[in-house]
């Protein structure tokens, strides 16, 4: 099946996304936002913690009913498809989720897991989950525990933050501590063994996420290897 006949590359959503923050949005407040994803873009080179081949660390965690979520019983009967992600509150962050859900059945071919990880707070998570009818587990990652042995974490600016404020958003309200550190946007792939085989970022501008096709494609080749070989 061709999926981007039926999902549109993330891109291509970003685009439509665009204009809309551009009508929805003071010009002053996304001159701020596109700014700060720019300086995070320069500023963050090595971004990834881990990479293919290396073993990923085990976690748990709770999803948003609070209930708590084991990789490594996950990766007993999946492969997991691991994203990290900033917020609720992030348009882009809710369009990568969103996008990915579209393409769920086809990561399920391919017998991996969906898991997505944030450091908001479990209710956030359930916000998140029915604001983008989300059908896989969205976890909570209170203090970016998980997230450093992944990705680069970072604490969010002054500018953006007051931003948000002034346009009615409490930015602190989404976490349960105030270190108000994100997680660089970043995509893995897990084997069932623990082996990473995917493992990406778009780097610090958090405007660009990892496209779906190209998880499918390590998806797909692991698979065809396995009953191949």
């Amino acid at each position: 099946m061709d999926i981007t006949s039926q999902n549109p590359s993330y891109q291509k959503k970003l685009e439509e996304l665009r204009k809309n923050l551009g009508k929805l949005l003071p010009d002053d407040a996304l001159t701020v936002f596109d700014a700060d994803a720019t300086t995070l873009q320069e500023k963050h080179r090595a971004i990834l913690q881990v990479t293919v081949g290396d073993k990923a660390s085990d976690f748990s965690l709770s999803n948003a009913s609070n209930e708590t979520i084991v990789l490594s019983k996950l990766l007993q009967r999946h492969k997991v498809v691991l994203v990290f992600y900033r917020g609720t509150w992030c348009p882009y962050c809710n369009l990568q989720l969103a996008h990915y859900q579209q393409a769920l059945d086809q990561f399920h071919v391919y017998g991996a897991k969906l898991v997505a990880i944030s450091p908001q707070t479990p209710d956030e998570s359930l916000s998140i989950k029915e604001k983008n009818a989300l059908d896989f587990e969205v976890l909570s990652d209170n203090g970016n525990i998980v997230a450093r042995n992944y990705t680069t974490v970072f604490k969010n600016g002054d500018a953006p933050i007051t931003t948000m404020t002034g346009l009615g958003l409490d930015f602190d309200a989404y976490y349960s501590d105030d270190s108000r550190e994100l997680p660089v946007p970043a995509v893995f792939v897990i084997e069932q063994d623990g082996t990473i085989a995917f493992a990406k970022t778009e780097g610090g501008d958090y405007r660009n996420r990892v496209e779906v096709s190209e998880i499918i494609a390590t998806l797909k080749n692991k698979y065809h290897e396995k009953n191949n070989s």
